[in-house]
């Protein structure tokens, strides 16, 4: 009995001294749950400030009312008041806007001969959480000012909102999950390959042997990234045939422009798992790394809960992450048919977020190589 009790006492000091040096597993195991939670917490599924352009054509006392009581749902932010119904309709393409409000110019003629005065409401249908509830905000609004006009008056309704949603206007859902689903797949295949490219000659000896070779860091880093580059290319190609012809999504953009995204997207996972891969000392810590950034992005990009819900530090990490670029891209050209120049400040964000990443990789390999 005390030879079995000091087997287990020397077995359980010996595991103990293994799991506090390989601290990386140590800080992901208790990082994980926190983290989960603190997503899981903060996360507020109830849209609240969406974008929204008022296309006032009536520019009166009753529209100008209107518009605050479309701000006081507190569902709405209004970023833009303009006459042009195409500008309102080009902010909604180019996803600046999540819903257009377009205030006819006889609104307030009917308003105040106390006849049935219409206003068409645009909403993007690109994400079916945000336009459901969009829509069910407007008629309570509309439903409001029409009981306390008859219960003040004995009036017949008196407003009355005319919904559109665009883009997917059947609430398909996978219409919704796939062109973001693309993203997140991209990135759990590029990370995982990445993060063991370096950590995997390292554990095989061969690291030293490549970094005492007169080898350029820049030569390096692109050498690594490259074979997985086209791979996640490949992989791109093969995601969109299931999605075009295994679901039934529609593919209203150019592919042409979807690849050369994709591209930069990629460079920018696999830098990023490049660097991790520097860093980790096993192959299975840098896998746990990897997996450890696939939370954020699924939670805080706008795959599955709104970005309009998130609280302000949540959602300038967000921003932060390629993948949010990515599914406003795959979205965007899907769904919406949005060029370049439509998705000119998501190009911007993953282009700068590539070229640090590329260059905090590079770093780290000069430092490897002194």
């Amino acid at each position: 009995m005390s030879n079995a009790w000091s087997s287990f006492v020397a077995i359980l000091r010996k595991e103990f001294k293994h799991i506090f040096r390989d601290r990386a597993t140590l800080i992901m195991f208790f990082m994980l749950p926190v983290v989960q939670l603190s997503l899981f917490g903060f996360l507020d599924q109830n849209v609240k400030n969406l974008p929204t352009v008022i296309v006032d054509q009536d520019q009166t006392r009753y529209s100008r009312e209107l518009i605050d009581e479309l701000r006081a749902t507190k569902t709405f932010a209004i970023t833009q008041v303009t006459n042009s119904p195409d500008q309102g309709r080009a902010m909604i393409a180019q996803g600046t806007a999540r819903v257009g409000v377009m205030i006819p110019p006889d609104f307030h003629d009917r308003r105040a001969r106390k006849e049935n005065a219409q206003f068409l409401v645009l909403i993007d249908g690109s994400d079916s959480n945000v336009s459901a509830q969009a829509l069910a905000s407007i008629n309570g609004l509309a439903a409001q000012q029409n009981f306390e006009a008859a219960r003040a008056l004995g009036a017949k309704p008196l407003l009355s909102a005319q919904p559109i949603v665009l883009f997917n206007p059947g609430g398909r859902t996978a219409n919704y999950i796939i062109p973001g689903l693309v993203a997140i797949l991209l990135q759990i295949a590029a990370m995982v390959l990445a993060s063991i490219a370096i950590v995997r000659e390292r554990e095989q000896g061969t690291m030293e042997q490549l970094l005492v070779t007169p080898i350029n860091p820049i030569g390096l880093v692109l050498g690594k990234l490259a074979p997985y580059l086209v791979i996640g290319i490949v992989e791109m190609a093969l995601i969109l045939l299931l999605m075009r012809w295994g679901f039934d999504v529609p593919i209203q953009g150019s592919l042409l422009f979807l690849f050369a995204t994709a591209v930069m997207y990629l460079f920018a996972l696999l830098a990023l798992g490049l660097t991790i891969s520097m860093r980790a000392q096993t192959q299975m810590a840098a896998q746990q790394m990897s997996q450890m950034l696939l939370l954020p992005s699924i939670f805080l990009s706008g795959y599955i809960f709104p970005v309009a819900g998130l609280p302000k530090v949540l959602y300038w990490i967000g921003r932060g992450l390629p993948a949010t670029h990515m599914i406003d891209v795959m979205r965007g050209a899907v769904l919406r048919s949005a060029g370049p120049w439509d998705m000119l400040p998501s190009l911007l964000a993953l282009a700068a977020i590539s070229v640090v990443l590329v260059a905090l990789s590079v770093s780290r390999v000069r430092k490897l190589t002194i």
